[in-house]
């Protein structure tokens, strides 16, 4: 580790077991690890928000290296749809809050480990308080607005903070320290608009791929607490595990950007989805319930009705779980210009646009009603008259309608 950065952890004062000794042997026989090293682990305190897909394999590994207390931060529940990834967790603790099955797991695999689980979800009111105390921070969830509340809260402290992401088949590990390097605002300024990159559960993720990217920001957490290796501060290491390899971006702190003093709705109030008066998703006239379609597809089936169902979900979420009678057109491909759009040649490297008939009544649906409802916002304005969405998705449909269709309910990593 560079000499210019101040080491958060100082070895523990107290002497560590013969069984602690034993547990640890492998590594502390490291070149440059030693008693100090593990000594340090054994003093960490050290929070890791979510409890999910990345959280699963860098609490194990923390865990099994001697970090002395792991402060666990997660709101959510197991699902049985996070088991291929999160694999901290087992077909028993379906249904179970994650933080009380992940200490569960942690208590089995080293008794030396003290876990404090916080099942609750970071806001603006709470993260100071639940972050303060610790010496390293791992971010570890799945979406925006919690993660630049971690960032910004740990510019405020004074912590540095281990980050990582995943997506479809790739991931990207980071360290940020304000003071010390670039924090999350000099990579990432703004988060992205609402709705604009997909979650896990929306883009797919695979399965092996948070357990690569968690071992990784393992990695990173024990070097920043022992000292030893260099970490990744002021540098993006991105995996590609679709071709097997690693690439390193180098980030700096951008000198222009006034650092963070404290927490503000304001400062968060982007990541929300945009509440625009008079919006076309927040019409009830505008959206049929799961019960509702259930019955018009019913009475199109009698030839009662004639209306389109039409599913702007992509082809792999398609398969998986779908309405019957709906067909499949990817928000992608629907062109929501005021007019027909012009003849143009094909590009064979662009899908196809598809502009959606004007004169008979249309249904959309996607996998919660978001994508539903910003296509509605688009379709209305573009002149569109005779389009509904389906209230809550195909989450709603399988919830009330249809519990054996298969769908992936879950938001986690």
């Amino acid at each position: 580790m560079s000499s210019a950065v101040t080491l958060p952890v100082e070895p523990t004062e107290r002497e560590l077991t013969r069984e602690e000794l034993d547990r640890y042997s492998r590594q502390m026989i490291l070149p440059g690890f030693g008693m100090t090293a593990q000594r340090r682990l054994a003093n960490a305190r050290v929070a890791v928000v979510g409890a999910g897909g990345l959280g699963s394999p860098l609490l194990i590994y923390l865990a099994a290296a001697g970090v002395g207390e792991l402060t666990l931060i997660d709101n959510d529940t197991v699902d049985v749809s996070n088991l291929h990834r999160q694999v901290i967790h087992s077909t028993a603790s379906v249904g179970r809050p994650k933080v009380e099955s992940a200490a569960e797991a942690i208590a089995r695999l080293n008794p030396h480990v003290r876990v404090e689980a916080r099942a609750e979800r970071l806001d603006i009111d709470n993260v100071l308080e639940l972050l303060d105390g610790h010496d390293l921070v791992i971010d570890g969830v799945d979406n925006f607005e919690t993660r630049y509340l971690i960032a910004d809260a740990c510019e405020i402290l004074g912590l540095p903070e281990v980050w990582g992401s995943v997506l479809r088949y790739e991931g990207q590990v980071a360290v940020f320290w304000s003071g010390h390097g670039p924090a999350l605002r000099d990579l990432f300024p703004e988060p992205p608009e609402a709705g604009s990159v997909p979650s896990c559960a929306e883009g797919g993720v695979l399965g092996v791929l948070p357990g690569q990217i968690g071992r990784a920001m393992a990695n990173e957490a024990i070097k920043l607490i022992t000292g030893v290796g260099e970490p990744l501060l002021g540098r993006l290491a991105i995996l590609d595990a679709a071709r097997g390899s690693w690439r390193e971006l180098r980030i700096a702190p951008d000198p222009d950007r006034v650092p963070v003093s404290g927490l503000s709705l304001e400062a968060v109030s982007c990541l929300m989805p945009i509440a625009v008066a008079g919006a076309a998703h927040d019409d009830p006239a505008l959206a049929v319930s799961a019960p509702q379609l259930q019955e018009i597809l019913q009475a199109r089936a009698r030839g009662d009705l004639d209306f389109d169902l039409v599913d702007i979900r992509q082809p792999e979420e398609y398969s998986v779980g779908h309405i019957e009678g709906s067909r499949l057109v990817p928000m992608g491909t629907i062109s929501v210009d005021p007019a027909p759009p012009d003849p143009a040649p094909t590009d064979p490297g662009v899908p196809d646009q598809v502009a959606l008939p004007r004169d008979r009544d249309i249904v959309i649906t996607c996998r919660s009603g978001a994508r539903s409802g910003r296509l509605l916002d688009r379709l209305v304005a573009a002149g569109y008259g005779r389009v509904k969405q389906l209230d809550g998705g195909v989450i709603a449909w399988q919830r009330e309608v249809d519990p054996s269709m298969g769908c992936d309910p879950s938001m986690g990593v």
